[in-house]
């Protein structure tokens, strides 16, 4: 720095400065230059002032002048002498201003008027811009002591310019003494700035020019007398400083790149002694990478073994699944008795939670392994909760009310994943079930801005806040004792989460042990249809039921929206005789009611406690529902009762409709107990059914008689479903027949699989008939 510094100052130092660069100049050149702008503005100010002044003196003088000759030529016109009117309008005309002078009687006759030319002057444009060219006065004339008599009238034309040329003169005059004070002003300020900062500093970049950097402590710079305590003494003081620390940092430097050298020759001797120690090091690192790489080719094997794993459990129990579920579901399309019907639709049900286990599982392996894809479609969601939650009504503990309370305004279809929002339900209406022993479950759907919020509430044992984010890990309870009392496996609420966050919503929860939970999903489900309001009843409907009740909830925000008169009693004794229909929750209360009153009875019961057909008939009126009521069935039962229609049988299953009354269907399927299931579907929808058991056997059928669709069974003996759809694919011959698998691979590739052998679509075993009849209606031409 100090070096550097030196060559900046070197040579004659004022000398190698440019004049217009020195301090002085540019601080004596800044000052004028503001001198310079306020006197110019001052001095156009005075010219300004001066102006008004000149302006208003124009008028000031002609008029005095106008007065002065008021009384003169008022006698004149008075006495209407022509002679002393031309003497004095001549003698107006003696006024450097007044260029033209008329005097005239009240009779508009002109007694004088004489004129001279204007002065013309280069200023001349100057002046009239600045006061007009000219200006003129008239001036009425009467007598004094007769003011109302009118005599005539006086007028002058007068010449701004003697005004103008003297303004202009006072204007210059101005200007230059303004130019004047700026010069001498700049030549005193140059001189003053150069004695008292320019010398001083130059004497201090002398000093400083003449030192040697390498040697900062040879001399101490001098103050210039009479700045020792101004900003050029402070100058000095900080450059002394400077010198003495960079003295102390040089001999500082000359120590530590002694030590620095010392270091550098020791540092040599440890690198050379690490590189040996590196190259063992690297030599070990290659071998734990080979190592890593054998590891790395197991554990691939080892996922494509649990793969193929979950793919053969898979397949291995959804066809005896799907054998006995299918067989139970055409059992219970015939006539039977209602314990059996019962006993079979339980059968039926729990085949079916056996089903969402197995779901669970493989969803789980999904997640894993990053193959979860979800769908984008248009679904009842409102239905489909209260479908699972009928579905699970039957794992209800005895003394607990399961209610689905369904916002009025929730839109009738929302777009998104029908399954895995059913699984969400599910799971998290299974857990609320499994650990309720009294009170309530309620499952709550509303709308909300950007989605829909779904709450499943209960009463049930809690949980500790320190086991809340334990139970959403896989295969892990809030406790070791909650596995041996209740059961299950620690899949659900994991599944669950890993769902709420594929589809971009959120899981919360919020419990206390003792007191119950509350798990809350909000998903970003956006409305695809409104919700359609029913026709109004228009009927009053009492109910004897507990206040705290789910039916009492669900009753006060149903009925009044379907346009029936609701009121709650505790006892039969006030309910009004206008009452077109009672609710009731106890059994026990139905005899009492039947007693005093023959008033139509909707019973509303647990799952599987219907009265028997006997007992009901006695009762008569009486209409029955299990819990939890849904919507539709409720308003399909209010309806028929205020119309008066008997009783439907709660069990009953309505006829199914034949959807494909001519459709002829090929069946690929080599398992005789899946044969019976889909022919007996087939048969109840009223297809024409013929069968093989392997592709061979498939493609010879195909050949003899035209079908409209083929269910192709995936993994069979001899030419399995694959390789038959490609044989069907490559022949041409049936380019429009469509080719649907079935199979019990529910792995994901396994889809994939089938799309590049060439089949249309694909059906999972063990299948419902509902989905069976969905693929007919998608696939088969509608019969004319």
């Amino acid at each position: 720095m100090l070096a550097q510094r030196k060559e900046c100052g070197t040579g004659s130092g004022l000398m190698d400065i440019k004049f217009t660069n020195r301090l002085s100049y540019k601080q004596a050149r800044l000052t004028v230059l503001v001198g310079f702008i306020l006197g110019t503005l001052l001095s156009l100010v005075q010219i300004g002032i001066d102006y008004a002044s000149e302006d208003a003196s124009i008028n000031r003088e002609v008029r005095a002048l106008l007065q002065i000759s008021h009384n003169p030529a008022s006698r004149i016109a008075y006495n209407i002498d022509s002679e002393l009117a031309l003497e004095l309008t001549r003698g107006l005309l003696e006024s450097p201003a007044i260029v033209r002078a008329r005097l005239i009687d009240n009779n508009e006759t002109v007694l004088a008027d004489v004129e001279r030319p204007r002065l013309e002057d280069r200023y001349r444009p100057i002046s009239d811009f600045l006061f007009g060219d000219h200006r003129q006065l008239r001036d009425p004339l009467f007598l004094t002591h007769m003011p109302d008599e009118y005599l005539g009238t006086l007028y002058l034309d007068v010449d701004t310019y003697p005004f103008g040329r003297r303004f202009l003169d006072r204007a210059g005059l101005t200007l230059l003494n303004g130019f004047a004070r700026s010069l001498v002003l700049t030549g005193l300020l140059l001189a003053l700035f150069y004695m008292m900062l320019t010398k001083p500093l130059v004497t201090v970049i002398g000093a400083l020019s003449g030192g040697d950097a390498r040697k900062p402590m040879q001399g101490r710079l001098q103050c210039p007398p009479g700045h020792e305590h101004d900003e050029i003494g402070v100058l000095v003081k900080v450059a002394n400083q400077q010198f003495v620390s960079m003295s102390t940092e040089i001999e500082q430097r000359r120590t530590a790149e002694n030590r620095l050298t010392q270091y550098l020759n020791e540092l040599e001797n440890i690198v050379a002694a690490r590189t040996d120690e590196l190259k063992a090091s690297n030599d070990n690192l290659s071998l734990t990478n080979q190592e890593l790489e054998q590891a790395r080719r197991r554990a691939l094997d080892m996922a494509h073994a649990r793969a193929a794993f979950l793919a053969n459990m898979s397949h291995e129990i959804r066809t005896p699944l799907n054998g006995m579920l299918g067989m139970i579901a055409l059992a219970l399309d015939n006539p039977l008795p209602g314990e059996q019907r019962q006993q079979l639709a339980i059968a039926h049900d729990s085949g079916k939670v056996l089903v969402e286990l197995l779901n669970d599982i493989l969803d789980l392996s999904k997640f894993d392994a990053g193959q979860l894809e979800l769908e984008h479609i248009p679904f009842d969601m409102a239905t489909l909760v209260e479908d699972t939650a009928s579905l699970l009504s039957q794992n209800v503990a005895q003394g607990v009310e399961l209610t689905c309370l369904i916002a009025h305004d929730f839109p009738a279809s929302v777009l998104g994943d029908p399954t895995r929002v059913r699984q969400i339900v599910g799971n998290l209406l299974s857990n609320a079930l499994k650990f309720t022993r009294f009170g309530r479950v309620d499952v709550r759907l509303e709308p909300m801005i950007g989605g829909v919020r779904l709450e499943v509430r209960d009463t049930g044992i809690g949980i500790p806040e320190d086991a809340q984010a334990r139970i959403f890990q896989p295969f892990t309870q809030a406790g070791a004792g909650i596995t041996r009392q209740y059961g299950g496996t620690g899949l659900g609420l994991a599944l669950t989460r890993n769902l709420c966050k594929a589809m971009h919503g959120h899981l919360h929860i919020r419990s206390q042990p003792g007191f119950g939970s509350r798990f809350t999903a909000e998903l970003p489900l956006n409305a695809y249809a409104k919700a359609d309001a029913p026709e109004p009843l228009h009927a009053s409907v009492a109910a004897l039921t507990a206040a705290g009740s789910g039916l009492h909830e669900l009753m006060l925000g149903l009925l009044p929206a379907l346009g029936l008169a609701y009121a709650r009693h505790d006892g039969i004794e006030t309910v009004a005789g206008t009452t077109d229909l009672l609710i009731l929750d106890d059994v026990q209360a139905l005899a009492e009611v039947r007693r005093v009153s023959q008033i139509p009875i909707l019973l509303v019961t647990a799952y599987g406690n219907f009265l028997p057909s006997e007992q009901a008939l006695a009762m008569a009126p009486l209409h029955q529902l299990a819990r939890p009521l849904t919507r539709g069935a409720l308003y399909q039962t209010l309806h028929r009762v205020l119309q008066g229609h008997d009783a439907e049988h709660p069990l009953a299953t309505p006829p199914t409709a034949t959807a494909k009354g001519r459709a002829r269907i090929l069946l690929v399927e080599d398992n005789p107990v899946n044969q019976l299931v889909a022919k007996g579907m087939l048969a109840k929808l009223g297809c024409q059914v013929e069968l093989a058991t392997q592709g061979v056997e498939a493609l010879a059928r195909l050949e003899e008689q035209a079908f409209d669709l083929v269910l192709m069974d995936c993994n069979m003996p001899v030419m399995d479903g694959y390789e038959a759809t490609r044989r069907i694919r490559e022949r041409g011959r049936w380019p429009g027949l469509p080719v649907v698998a079935l199979t019990a691979n529910a792995m994901p590739e396994e889809r994939e699989r089938c799309r590049t052998a060439g089949m249309d679509d694909y059906l999972a075993k063990p299948f419902r008939r509902e989905d069976l009849l969905a693929v007919v209606d998608r696939w088969v031409p509608v019969s004319g």
